[in-house]
């Protein structure tokens, strides 16, 4: 706590200052006047900063960082577990978003904890691009005397499983970085095994960390760091809130080759609070009928007891609401291979290539059609992973919507050996479920895609098809606060009069003023596909001078090609208009991402 305690000849403060200072304090929890404390210490002059530099410099030796680099909020819930389980040891802990961490602080790290998401084909995510760049280049320190533990969190289905984690980790120990703990990597059911691994991790860094505490009644505040978090909501991934559905609207054209929908979901009661930008994660159930059949075709009894997640359930309830019954993954085959005695399956395990090959167009419910012999009602639940929430981009600002929460949903629906496949989210929320229907939601911040502080900052949204979501948000918040600044949205999808996304608002923002310029690109109303990319490059002079004039860069939408040729686009606008050489148009798109005006929402 701070107090005046000087005697009356060097008291800095007067009379009337110190009794204003202490009835401020009489007002502050102990956890705020630590932050007062350390933001004292942190912004006093140069005298006062000389006198509290060398016990800041002594208690650094014994802070556990603990990095997290997340795309969709996984990683960055491990890390934030970490973290509190340390803090309950006594520790010392800096809890850091790698989109926030200096590079330049890394030679000041004595112990560090990574944890790191991989992303699209064995990238990095998107927060964690600057750090993980900069541990690859000359300039990265060496880490002589750095201890290091890191996890990674991935997806089995794709071929470079958590290759971010282990690039992180070369990349540190090539600069002479000590692991401490052997390294994790964690497919998407993660929970039970982070939790063994942050308690090893802990129980290792311990004693390292308590040898080398030095005793302080302060925290200094570093520069940089923000003032405590206001508390997190109740209603999480582990427990989400039971909402109502107010609304769910088909928003393409009857003749449309896609079945978008729009949904309205009641957030009140909850006291949940989101911003634009943020995701909004979905619990679903599987189709109650492809259940029934596939118990029938496999002559199980849905009625039979299990066991899952520690409760006990009907295997109907369980295949119904907590298993993942669509999205194929290699250690479901794996598994259910040896719990069937199944020689078949066990050979196709054996090679990553074939079995990647034949998941890929399978739901699990089509291997259990094809491999239906010898399950029973236990080793089919131990065989399958829990049910993961989908996250959807959320289409609607608080501002306007209150206590309602949108989101735009892009039904997947495909056909292969010989039946008709709807995805597990997708086809509840879009085919199954009522409006009168209820969802098990939370809420995901992204707090690496916001709108700028300053409300006069242009703004410039590419995000065709369902990637429009976010930026309807954006522009209902810019409408409540009445922003000032520029707007420009590139929108595309195949057909006009089928695909046009919010057509009606989109057309009455741009009659109001609050969207500037809107241009859109409908791939199939003519002989010659026309993608947002070529737009792009056809509006390149003006979209040069935006940028030149400090505008705010978001892309919203497919990974795995438009993200690509949108980036390919822009370097292309930077080259023709910006002078630019290919080189320096990437350094510069580099720097805004940096500096937080080039902001991507991929998947």
């Amino acid at each position: 706590m701070l107090t005046n305690t000087l005697p009356p000849g060097l008291n800095p403060l007067t009379p009337e200052q110190s009794t204003q200072m202490q009835t401020l304090l009489t007002t502050l929890t102990p956890i705020q006047q630590a932050w007062i404390s350390g933001f004292l210490a942190a912004t006093a002059g140069a005298a006062g900063a000389t006198a509290v530099q060398a016990p800041a410099q002594q208690a650094e030796k014994a802070v556990l960082t603990v990095l997290y680099g997340s795309q969709t909020g996984n990683a960055k819930h491990v890390a934030q577990d970490v973290a509190a389980k340390a803090k309950a040891r006594g520790l010392d802990v800096k809890l850091v978003d790698m989109a926030d961490y200096k590079p330049n602080q890394l030679k000041n790290e004595r112990y560090m904890v990574v944890v790191v998401s991989t992303y699209g084909e064995g990238e990095p995510p998107e927060p964690a691009l600057k750090l993980f760049d900069f541990i690859g280049s000359k300039k990265a320190p060496k880490l002589d005397g750095t201890k290091i533990a890191v996890l990674g969190l991935g997806d089995t289905s794709y071929e470079f499983f958590c290759k971010t984690a282990v690039d992180f980790e070369e990349r540190l120990t090539a600069l002479g970085a000590t692991v401490l703990v052997e390294r994790a990597l964690l497919d998407v059911d993660y929970d039970d095994h982070a939790a063994a691994w942050i308690d090893g991790t802990v129980d290792a860094f311990e004693p390292d960390l308590k040898a080398d505490a030095q005793p302080s009644n302060v925290v200094p505040l570093t520069p940089g760091m923000a003032a405590p978090a206001p508390a997190a909501s109740q209603w999480t991934k582990k427990n989400p809130f039971t909402a109502e559905v107010n609304a769910v609207q088909k928003i393409t054209g009857r003749d449309s080759t896609k079945d978008v929908r729009h949904l309205e979901v009641s957030l009140e009661g909850s006291g949940i609070t989101y911003q634009a930008g943020d995701s909004l994660g979905v619990y679903f159930h599987n189709d109650p009928v492809e259940v029934d059949e596939t118990l029938a075709l496999l002559n199980l009894d849905g009625a039979a007891e299990v066991t899952v997640g520690g409760q006990q359930k009907t295997l109907r309830e369980a295949l119904t609401q907590d298993l993942e019954l669509t999205q194929s993954y290699p250690t479901f085959v794996e598994k259910f291979a040896e719990a069937t005695d199944n020689d078949a399956l066990r050979k196709l395990a054996s090679d990553k290539a074939a079995l990647r090959e034949y998941i890929a167009d399978r739901q699990i419910f089509d291997i259990l059609r094809e491999h239906k012999d010898g399950a029973t009602p236990q080793s089919l639940v131990d065989s399958l992973r829990k049910m993961q929430p989908r996250l959807y981009s959320i289409a609607s600002s608080q501002k306007e919507a209150e206590d309602e929460v949108h989101v735009t949903v892009g039904v997947v629906e495909y056909n292969a050996h010989g039946r008709n496949h709807l995805g597990g989210a997708s086809g509840h929320l879009g085919r199954r479920l009522a409006d009168t229907g209820e969802l098990r939601v939370f809420v995901e911040e992204n707090n690496n895609f916001r709108l700028p502080a300053d409300p006069d900052a242009p703004v410039i949204m590419i995000g065709p098809g369902t990637g429009i979501a976010p930026f309807r948000a954006f522009l209902q918040d810019r409408d409540a606060d009445g922003a000032s600044g520029r707007n420009w949205l590139f929108f595309g999808n195949p057909h006009f009069t089928q695909d046009f996304l919010y057509q009606v608002e989109l057309q009455g923002y741009l009659k109001s003023g609050l969207l500037t310029k809107l241009d859109v690109a409908f791939s199939r109303d003519q002989a010659e596909k026309v993608y947002v990319q070529h737009r792009i490059v056809e509006q390149g002079a003006e979209l040069w001078k935006w940028l030149d004039e400090g505008a705010h860069l978001y892309i919203c939408g497919d990974a795995d090609r438009m993200a690509k040729d949108v980036h390919d686009a822009l370097i292309q606008v930077l080259v023709e208009h910006g002078k630019h050489s290919v080189e320096s148009a990437e350094a510069f798109l580099v720097e805004m991402r940096d500096n937080r005006r080039y902001q991507r929402d991929v998947y």
